[in-house]
């Protein structure tokens, strides 16, 4: 079970202690967010504990997509030519298509359950994947999120019909799609000026994002996360599992104990973000609506017929990893 992470990896360190990665005193770590995110925050909080433990190791952050393009972090990362990412795994689907399940519409019920899958079975099943490809996580995290519309509120399927609307991940373009959406796909980054422009309706995307690049100047109507929440998402920070392995065991003992104070901050802020982000868009003038249990159910009707049928006949092992999933309490 996942709950031996810490420890397992630690073990793994401490027999890698003769193996020293010379002149290598820094990695560069990634992400497409602002430095206000609590994704930034939870980078810095890994950066500084490795800083504190003086190992002759230093993490240079790069935000706002500043290296690489939001969706373009992973294959690079797999490569080694980036060593650390705060990055939505779902980004990753066309490389790994397993990892569309981390983005599947009403799958998490809430923060408190995104934990636990963090530590299940299933997630160890997606890390076996990601080890192929020599990535590793360091920090488990989930965010919730919602719906913005730019003239309308968005509640449930019938009020996306016709609108030029944008989701975060091949599932939810799929269940929109299937409610009679059109799709822009873009990176969440980006919505603020295709909302601005014209060229978006509607968006989902999480509650932080929604705040960090300010999307409440744009849209009239904000659907949050709340008792129910259709929109979870997994976002960790994952490290190039060579590059980790090529640390000493001091350097890697620090990286450790940065990952888990992070995560645990990172489990208690994603609690904090969705009543934050309302009182933000209030604030703003934009109208607060609400998803019920009725519109939620609505949604996942659509999503049976789309996005969760689709993974299971188009993804190898898909059923099997979704039943994982499921068991997850």
């Amino acid at each position: 079970m996942k709950s031996s992470r810490f420890t397992g990896l630690a073990a793994a360190a401490a027999l890698l202690a003769t193996t020293s990665m010379a002149g290598a005193e820094e990695l560069r770590l990634s992400h497409q967010w602002s430095t206000s995110d609590v994704r930034h925050k939870v980078a810095e909080i890994v950066a500084e504990e490795v800083a504190a433990a003086d190992v002759d190791l230093e993490i240079k952050i790069f935000p706002s997509k500043s290296l690489f393009k939001p969706r373009e972090q992973y294959k690079p990362l797999s490569r080694g030519q980036l060593d650390m990412t705060v990055f939505p795994l779902a980004y990753a689907g066309g490389q790994q298509p397993a990892y569309n399940l981390t983005l599947m519409p009403g799958l998490v019920k809430n923060h408190d359950h995104a934990a636990r899958l963090n530590e299940s079975d299933f997630m160890a099943a997606l890390e076996e994947k990601m080890a192929a490809d020599d990535v590793m996580v360091l920090v488990h995290g989930y965010l919730a999120g919602g719906f913005v519309g730019k003239e309308k509120c968005i509640t449930k399927p019938d009020d996306v019909k016709g609108l030029q609307s944008r989701a975060a991940g091949k599932a939810f373009e799929q269940m929109l799609a299937g409610a009679g959406a059109s799709i822009a796909s873009m990176a969440s980054s980006e919505i603020y000026n295709a909302m601005q422009t014209g060229v978006l309706d509607a968006a989902n995307t999480s509650s932080s994002s929604f705040v960090s690049y300010r999307i409440y100047e744009q849209v009239a109507c904000y659907t949050p996360a709340g008792d129910v929440a259709l929109w979870f998402m997994y976002q960790p920070l994952m490290m190039n599992k060579s590059t980790f392995e090529g640390l000493n065991e001091k350097q890697q003992a620090a990286l450790l104990a940065g990952a888990e104070k992070a995560e645990a901050y990172y489990l208690a802020e994603a609690k904090k973000q969705d009543a934050a982000s309302v009182t933000v868009f209030e604030e703003a003038g934009v109208e607060i609506a609400k998803m019920t249990p009725e519109d939620f159910e609505a949604w996942l009707t659509v999503a049976k017929e789309t996005s969760l049928k689709k993974f299971v006949n188009e993804v190898e092992g898909g059923q099997e990893l979704l039943d994982m999933a499921l068991s997850v309490e």
